[in-house]
């Protein structure tokens, strides 16, 4: 399979960089693209994330021992996301699921299904359940909440409050673009869930982030199951303690030109930016109500009312996870 989508071809599109390489950043107009996800208009090319999926009697037996989420009774139609942990309790996978009544379907990050894929068939033993790498054959696209666009007989469809996920033919992929349009690039898509406050695995992680951080507790972590890798880690923290970073969410100063990119040092506006760093900008974008916008990630203990600067850029912070 090519990297790269056949929807670059569409008019103006422009490719997008970095992890969201292969689709398109936006195609013209970020903020009409914004504009049309929030009125429930258009599609996002989600074509380079990995498609996998899990088959076999006991697929949701199985899947429940290794996941964070409760899924041994997942009814048929229903989304959930659900996390992979190390065995100190920091995220590893993160999958987006569905079951349509005889297969699992996930989505997830650009990059990582060769890894879960080998993790998965590593700690199969006697379960009946079989795995499956399907991104040659399916494209994930999403349509947001309130389209009315027509979903094809046959595909399996991913429903939640923020809109729906197809997983659709790649081979479709075209002809589906050609009905569904207008096309929307993935730095509105990525402008939204900004807004929404989401995490994203690769974004907002790094190699020593647990749920709790992300307020992913609850949307991913089910905290009335054990039996999966990490669970000592989650239990403990949530039961004993605090999380030592938190998510937040960030207004930037909009009189500066350029947003600060991911990985920009966050300090205390009163030490000025030579100041000591409590945090890192995670996601920056600019959105066409907000203005520039950012999640970051800071010590606990930063006060919640603090003036922050990330880089030279004033900043306000609003709450996500309590601290």
């Amino acid at each position: 399979m090519s990297s790269t989508s056949p929807l670059l071809s569409l008019p103006g599109a422009v490719p997008a960089e970095g992890r969201d390489e292969g689709v398109a950043a936006h195609y013209g107009d970020l903020f009409r693209e914004q504009r049309a996800l929030a009125d429930g208009k258009g599609f996002v090319d989600l074509s380079n994330r990995g498609v996998v999926t899990v088959t076999g009697e006991e697929r949701l037996v199985w899947l429940h021992l290794l996941l964070t989420q409760h899924v041994s009774d997942l009814p048929a139609g229903q989304a959930t996301e659900a996390l992979i942990l190390s065995a100190n309790g920091h995220i590893e996978h993160a999958l987006y699921l569905v079951d349509d009544g005889k297969t699992v379907w996930a989505h997830v990050e650009p990059g990582t299904r060769e890894a879960l894929v080998g993790y998965l068939e590593s700690m199969k033993f006697f379960y009946r359940a079989e795995v499956a790498d399907r991104t040659d054959e399916f494209a994930v696209v999403h349509l947001p909440a309130g389209s009315i666009a027509e979903v094809p007989e046959g595909v399996v469809v991913r429903e939640t409050a923020h809109g729906r996920d197809l997983f659709l033919p790649r081979s479709d992929l075209e002809s589906y673009a050609e009905k569904a349009g207008p096309a929307v690039g993935i730095l509105a898509y990525e402008a939204l869930r900004v807004e929404n406050r989401r995490p994203r695995l690769g974004f907002e992680t790094d190699h020593r982030t647990i749920p709790h951080e992300l307020g992913w507790i609850g949307s991913a972590v089910h905290l009335q199951k054990g039996c999966y890798r990490g669970q000592e880690t989650v239990a403990r923290v949530h039961n004993l303690g605090k999380p030592p970073r938190r998510l937040v969410f960030l207004h930037l100063d909009g009189s500066e030109v350029h947003l600060p990119p991911p990985g920009t040092p966050v300090r205390l506006a009163s030490d000025g930016d030579e100041g000591r760093q409590l945090g890192f900008v995670t996601t920056s974008a600019r959105h066409y109500e907000l203005g520039p916008i950012a999640l970051a990630l800071v010590k606990r203990n930063v006060p919640v009312d603090a003036e922050l600067l990330a880089g030279s850029t004033p900043a306000a912070q609003e709450t996500i996870v309590e601290p």
